[in-house]
């Protein structure tokens, strides 16, 4: 995938605990992988992704950021926004992926499609459509 130096692009950066070995929900998820960067232990330091052109980051927290991942954090630290052709298909896959329902697809008055699911990592993203 190549990214235009002309185009705005959005690239979260999603924390992951210290130690975390495997981030294939992410692959599961329809996600492809761009790159992972490992620590001496194997466990993931960065990796870069992205699903559909949509890049984002995934990266250990580090002491000196004072960055938090949703698990450490005990809640929500953000919800990502996802913009898809197919919320249900799609909201599909990350349920079988093992991501957690947290609220059904749904069509609302202010016109948008939505279902929100956690994934392993404690992310809470949104799928979406305006209709």
């Amino acid at each position: 995938m190549s990214i235009s130096i002309n185009t705005t692009q959005f690239a979260p950066e999603l924390h992951i605990p210290n130690g975390t070995l495997n981030i294939d929900f992410y692959i599961r998820l329809g996600a492809t992988e761009h790159f992972c960067f490992r620590n001496e232990d194997q466990s993931i330091h960065v990796a870069e992704l992205d699903i559909d052109g949509a890049v984002f980051h995934v990266h250990e927290t580090m002491p000196w950021f004072a960055a938090l991942e949703p698990i450490g954090a005990g809640g929500v630290t953000t919800v990502i926004g996802l913009f898809v052709d197919d919320v249900q298909a799609v909201f599909n896959r990350t349920i079988a992926a093992g991501a957690t329902e947290i609220s059904p697809v749904t069509d609302h008055d202010y016109g948008y499609r939505q279902g929100m699911f956690k994934d392993p990592f404690g992310h809470y993203w949104q799928i979406q459509k305006k209709i």
